[in-house]
């Protein structure tokens, strides 16, 4: 058995081309990962969602219109009420009423969130039955 020691012209060559067998491990690799994380991160809970419903309103004049600006001034009908305590006290007032009348939020559209939860919080505070949220109608178009 000869072993050969030294160079020769052949093993002077640069090599130029790429190696790609170890990329195509690692894309292998992945491919494998990203196989068996999917599954797991696509099951959720199994939930029903609520449908959206838009039922024209029918206005009774014993239904209660609150509205709620941008600054978050809350007005029964077209009164400013002062706080949130004089809308409980107002609103405690109608819910002994019979038939119960319907109280109608009207929130503007760039109100806090936090400024119609309050009237909301008032109105299950004076045990209210029906509470509604009038919105715009969509667009046709």
């Amino acid at each position: 058995m000869a072993m050969n020691v030294g160079s020769s012209s052949e093993e002077d060559e640069v090599v130029s081309t790429i190696n790609t067998t170890p990329l195509v491990d690692v894309m292998l690799v992945l491919l494998i990962i990203f196989l068996i994380t999917i599954p797991v991160v696509t099951h959720t809970v199994a939930v029903s969602l609520p449908k959206e419903t838009n039922i024209a309103r029918q206005t009774k004049p014993e239904n209660i219109e609150i509205s709620v600006n941008k600054d978050g001034d809350i007005f029964w009908n077209q009164t400013l009420v002062p706080d949130t305590d004089a809308l409980f006290l107002r609103l405690s007032k109608v819910a002994v009423l019979t038939p119960q009348p319907e109280v109608h939020i009207r929130g503007d559209e760039k109100a806090r969130y936090e400024s119609i939860g309050r009237v909301l919080f008032q109105c299950t505070r004076a045990a209210i039955q029906k509470v509604s949220f009038i919105t715009e109608p969509p667009a046709k178009g």
